[in-house]
């Protein structure tokens, strides 16, 4: 017998990263995991930064998700996301580089120093660096 899907897209502001069926997603909202196979409830949420895992039968795919909101319906899920990427795209010497500069901006004396974008670009260096593990 074949699984129940939900038709699920991702958009964020440069591209579509994903308009398929899907029989699981995951996903962190501001309150917690959150997990939507086909029949959920009506939702709609905020999402918070971290990993979305899209279960379609036996394969998983995984992708970063760094804020945006889902609105889930019976049939679909709709992600509108700040950015994304997939797990296999990231450059880890890259986001390295990018943990090393935050750190080093967070721990400035220099009042010019945006804080809030600075603890942004640790957390969104930290789930890459912690996604390829």
């Amino acid at each position: 017998m074949a699984e129940a899907k939900t038709r699920l897209r991702i958009v964020t502001p440069s591209k579509e990263l994903y308009n398929d069926e899907a029989t699981m997603v995951i996903m962190r909202g501001v309150n917690g995991d959150l997990g939507v196979l086909k029949g959920h409830q009506p939702l709609t949420t905020i999402l918070d930064y971290g990993i979305l895992k899209i279960k379609n039968g036996e394969q998983e795919k995984e992708a970063t998700l760094f804020g945006g909101f889902v609105d889930v319906q019976p049939d679909a899920v709709n992600i509108l996301t700040d950015s994304a990427e997939w797990i296999e795209d990231i450059d880890i010497q890259r986001a390295k580089e990018a943990k090393e500069r935050a750190e080093k901006r967070l721990n400035s004396k220099d009042s010019n120093v945006n804080m809030l974008r600075a603890e942004l670009a640790l957390k969104r260096a930290t789930i890459r660096l912690n996604s390829k593990k």
